[in-house]
């Protein structure tokens, strides 16, 4: 087998592993599992690691088994949080378990013949007929309280450096973690779990409780990766409008490729690391060439183009690399071709007024549409002087005081672009 552990140590995605992980993932073909909270029916990008580190495990040659919690969603996560989740209705969890699949699917192939072939689980399926006496009596019994108590996530609750303390619902939250470890030992031959590093309790609760249930000779690992920060020290995947999703009805995939291509330039000499599958060499020549011409952003323009690609499609990316240019481009012609959502994602953070039809209809003077009806200039006055000095274009045409605004001038029907000088875009919507 091929060093994984070596491949996810010089792309930054190992934190934590137990002794004897490498060794294990060396040996043979293992079986190995990452499990996903349903509190959406889609995944942003703060799940691309997890997804990524599937992928990786498949191309080395192990069996990936994708776990959608259904049945620890029905409870909620402790570990990074201060305060209790709301918890989530059955018809809820359903329609977030089925949506989570949905988008797994698109990155591992979970109808494959092949030997180490991914799995997709739910361990609401053999959680459902659980009853509560005989889970405290078969897995309660095993770990003590003292040590889960022990756990981080735990003691910062209790102690009340976080939040309000801890409901005994969340506090069994590791034991159910631990008892899906267990199932998958003894159904699938699991014998590794990985997840992010706020993980490593719930993690290592689970390696506990293989080898308690199934004998001395019981083996089990854990390794977990580092969560993903900003240069800055702030949270990683959220753009001003929110998450970033990985699916294009929550996130279109221009405003996913935009994410990416806007990353700092330290950000990206990480990124470029965790979130592609480009090898070393070529990552390393990238970051040389970014190094000798940083303003040409060649390791920002590669990073959004492998991780747009992986998500979306090589199709959908062009799209988005379209929509990218036609912003620039010096006609009308590119920007004309877009659909009206792309369109006014592409003028996103513009400044933009609203005017009725009617008014363009009538005929609308140059003057006011940069001042009296929009705004967009300060006074009639400024509107004359910039457009005497020949400092305003009308959908990238420049264009004068006598210039009268009609029907024809407008893009797609609904659209005006003002422009004053190369850097001042102004947006009206007629209405």
């Amino acid at each position: 087998m091929r060093n994984l552990v070596a491949e996810l140590q010089w792309r930054g995605l190992v934190h934590d592993i137990m002794p004897g992980t490498e060794e294990q993932l060396l040996k043979e073909m293992t079986t190995t599992y990452i499990g996903f909270d349903p509190t959406s029916d889609s995944l942003h990008i703060g799940s691309l690691v997890p997804i990524i580190l599937l992928v990786h495990l498949e191309r080395f040659g192990h069996k990936p088994i994708a776990l959608v919690g259904g049945a620890t969603g029905m409870i909620g996560d402790p570990s990074g949080k201060s305060d209790e989740r709301n918890l989530l209705d059955e018809a809820t969890l359903e329609k977030n378990v089925t949506g989570i699949k949905a988008v797994l699917s698109r990155f591992l192939d979970f109808n494959s013949t092949a030997a180490n072939a991914p799995v997709l689980v739910n361990n609401y399926d053999w959680m459902k007929d659980f009853s509560f006496i005989n889970f405290a009596r078969d897995v309660g019994k095993r770990i003590t309280v003292n040590y889960m108590m022990a756990k981080d996530s735990v003691k910062k609750r209790l102690s009340g450096e976080s939040g309000e303390g801890m409901s005994f619902t969340e506090f069994t939250y590791q034991l159910i973690q631990g008892y899906d470890f267990h199932h998958l030992y003894k159904t699938h031959n699991c014998l590794l779990q990985m997840g992010g590093s706020d993980q490593w309790g719930n993690i290592t609760t689970g390696t506990e409780l293989v080898r308690r249930m199934n004998g001395e000779g019981a083996k089990a690992y854990a390794m977990t990766c580092p969560l993903i920060t900003k240069a800055d020290g702030s949270k990683f995947g959220k753009s001003e409008g929110g998450n970033v999703w990985l699916t294009a009805d929550k996130t279109s995939v221009y405003k996913f490729y935009q994410f990416w291509l806007n990353t700092t330039d330290i950000d990206a000499e990480k990124y470029i690391k965790i979130f592609t599958f480009l090898d070393k060499d070529t990552v390393e020549t990238l970051i040389a060439e970014h190094h000798t011409a940083p303003h040409l952003r060649v390791l920002q323009k590669r990073l959004a183009e492998e991780v747009t690609v992986f998500v979306h499609g090589r199709e959908e990316f062009e799209k988005a690399v379209f929509a990218s240019g036609a912003f620039f481009s010096p006609t009308m012609d590119d920007l004309k071709k877009l659909d009206t959502k792309t369109f006014l994602e592409v003028f996103e953070g513009v400044p933009q007024a609203e005017v009725a039809k009617a008014e363009i209809a009538a005929g609308m003077d140059m003057i006011a549409a940069l001042a009296a009806k929009t705004g967009f200039l300060a006074s009639n006055s400024e509107a004359r002087r910039e457009l005497q000095q020949n400092a305003i274009s009308l959908n990238k045409e420049k264009v004068s005081a006598e210039y009268t605004i009609t029907g024809k001038d407008l893009i797609n029907g609904q659209f005006l672009m003002l422009q004053k000088g190369r850097r001042n875009y102004y947006l009206i919507k007629v209405i």
